[in-house]
């Protein structure tokens, strides 16, 4: 049986060394539907790039199987100049422990509010 619930997964990717511009160039239209059709789909993927010009993280929320499939289409297009590598949200310990500190500020009940 499939499990339904959606949780967070964290994709991560970094420019390889022998990336090449017209490989970029290639792949950015499918790179670009790719999105398109997740967004469409109602779905929400945010992402931006660190400050060493070769790393970016983007996060969606979603079922297992859809971010399998999601993952494997992504790193099929982008395998030439890209390495991809996607977690579950807890498999990324820092991430999960900000997460989690948020929560539970935002949950925290003070006195005047009983």
């Amino acid at each position: 049986m499939e499990n339904n619930n959606k949780e967070p997964y964290v994709l991560v990717s970094v420019f390889k060394d022998d990336a090449k511009p017209e490989e970029i160039s290639n792949a950015a239209p499918a790179l670009s539907l790719l999105i398109d059709e997740w967004h469409n789909a109602g779905k929400m993927i945010w992402s931006g790039a660190f400050d060493d010009d070769k790393t970016a993280m983007s996060v969606i929320e979603t079922t297992k199987t859809e971010a399998e499939v999601f993952y494997a289409k992504y790193d099929n297009i982008t395998k030439p100049f890209l390495a991809t590598y996607m977690y579950q949200w807890d498999a990324m310990p820092l991430l999960s422990l900000i997460g989690n500190k948020q929560n539970q500020a935002r949950l925290q009940i003070t006195p005047e509010q009983q």
